[in-house]
């Protein structure tokens, strides 16, 4: 019989997870002990992501790591002998979602005690978080954090062996794990890690307290990587950091900058490269240059801006200023003539003015952005921004970001009509959800393509572009 009370071997401390030093991680290397090796052998597992693109990549590893424990992988959550919920922390809509998945799998388990079921991600690393957990009635076999993947399989033998339920969340990484085993959702495209952390604590920014310290891995270990990913017949790589442009700085200090790496996965001749995500104030113009140079580094980048008001953007902790973020735009336009360019845009930031978020909209007339990802703020516990006074009403944030997407969805389809007329090269990914005879794809601009014409997953074709919506771009493929 199962334990009640958890078992806790280490839970998240926002004051450690703050804690920056100048230690470089060692590195190891990801080592199976053979008595977890037939843990869900006759076993299936099912793994729910939520957020970003770090979140899937986690959840790719995690993937790799119950495979090599002998489960095998089972789409529908309700046919599952496993149930891992990957979570996201960035806003607290993300946050009561899991909570109601919790709550569900609770009931589930109720009636299906054999089932297992964890937490992970970056919700894990959150303090009220970990104490909800203890504090609730439910059924959690697991939590495990972000910097601790690699314990999956001890943690699980705990819980199947032990009949133990436990918590293990540590606050920041003990090392650099490398070879952990991955299972990759595509066979023609990958995210490729390059490093983890965040050191820039942005006011209303969770992710320095659950993913940690910045740490880069080496160029040889992420060049190994990308090299193999081609020799498995991969087309595309992502470079992927919570801020990709600080990479090498804890590492190789001036000698080796993210442009450095940039190039030189570029000189392995993958036929696409691609990097998220960026922050302004250390977007250096060298990337720009060293984009120009490969033809094979996608022409879109991802720049944040969160605010058009300088004032927003100083109680943000957000280091550039207007005038500099805009001279980096004309330069990126100028250098790179087809480039897309999307950004993060925060509307009702605490006590925001009618003059602060009409400044955010003159801003996004001028640049004129490919796309935009905007949010209502939410407040996260444990940042500087949640303690802030707010006397705006949620009417008004709303009544602001409609206004706001009403110019998001404007430029985004006159920038999409652009393409009209034009052949581009798409990379085939699939076909469409309800005709198997219309193939999908992305633009080296990332825009969404779907033509027809005779093709395989995995090719990169030529596409007349023969109409455009705001979301996607339709053409015929050109023989």
């Amino acid at each position: 019989m199962t334990s009640n009370k958890f078992d806790i071997k280490n839970i998240p401390s926002y004051k450690e997870s703050a804690k920056r030093s100048k230690k470089y991680l060692t590195i190891q290397n990801f080592k199976l002990n053979k008595k977890y090796q037939t843990l869900g052998k006759g076993l299936t597992f099912c793994v729910r992501t939520y957020g970003c693109q770090s979140n899937f990549k986690d959840s790719e590893h995690i993937i790799g790591i119950l495979t090599k424990l002998g489960y095998k992988y089972e789409p529908e959550i309700l046919k599952a002998n496993l149930i891992i919920l990957n979570t996201c922390a960035i806003r607290e809509n993300a946050e009561k979602k899991v909570f109601g998945e919790i709550g569900f799998l609770s009931k589930l388990k109720k009636t299906n005690p054999n089932l297992l079921f964890g937490i992970c991600g970056c919700m894990s690393q959150e303090e009220h978080v970990i104490k909800k957990i203890m504090n609730t009635n439910n059924n959690i076999n697991f939590v495990i954090g972000v910097h601790n993947i690699d314990e999956l399989p001890e943690v699980i033998y705990d819980v199947v062996k032990n009949k133990k339920r436990v918590i293990k969340v540590l606050s920041q990484p003990k090392s650099i794990i490398e070879s952990i085993p991955t299972v990759i959702n595509s066979k023609i495209k990958s995210f490729v890690n390059i490093m983890q952390g965040c050191d820039n604590f942005c006011t209303y920014c969770i992710v320095p307290y659950v993913r940690g310290q910045m740490h880069s891995r080496t160029k040889e270990d992420i060049l190994k990587e990308v090299n193999d990913l081609i020799k498995q017949g991969y087309k595309e790589v992502t470079l992927l950091g919570q801020n990709v442009n600080s990479y090498g700085i804890d590492l190789y200090d001036e000698s080796y900058k993210f442009w450095d790496l940039l190039e030189e996965v570029a000189k392995t001749n993958i036929p696409r490269v691609r990097f998220v995500t960026s922050n302004p104030w250390n977007f250096n113009l060298k990337i720009v240059d060293v984009m120009k140079k490969h033809h094979n580094i996608m022409p879109y980048i991802h720049l944040p801006v969160q605010s058009g008001d300088e004032e927003i953007l100083k109680r943000m902790n957000r280091k550039v200023p207007i005038n500099e973020y805009l001279k980096k735009i004309d330069y990126i336009k100028k250098n790179i003539p087809d480039v897309a360019i999307s950004t993060d845009i925060i509307v009702g930031f605490p006590n925001e003015s009618d003059k602060a978020f009409n400044n955010t909209l003159k801003l996004y007339k001028k640049v004129k952005f490919d796309n935009a990802y905007t949010f209502i703020f939410s407040p996260r516990s444990g940042t500087p921004a949640a303690r802030m006074e707010d006397e705006i009403s949620l009417e008004t944030k709303r009544t602001r970001l409609t206004k706001l997407n009403e110019l998001v969805k404007k430029y985004s389809k006159e920038n999409n009509q652009k393409y009209v007329g034009r052949t581009l090269k798409i990379l085939v990914e699939g076909t469409s959800k309800t005709n198997n005879k219309i193939f999908t794809g992305y633009s080296p601009n990332w825009k969404v393509v779907n033509f027809s014409g005779k093709c395989k997953v995995g090719d990169i074709v030529n596409v007349k572009i023969t109409s455009a919506s705001r979301f996607s771009l339709n053409g015929e493929l050109v023989i």
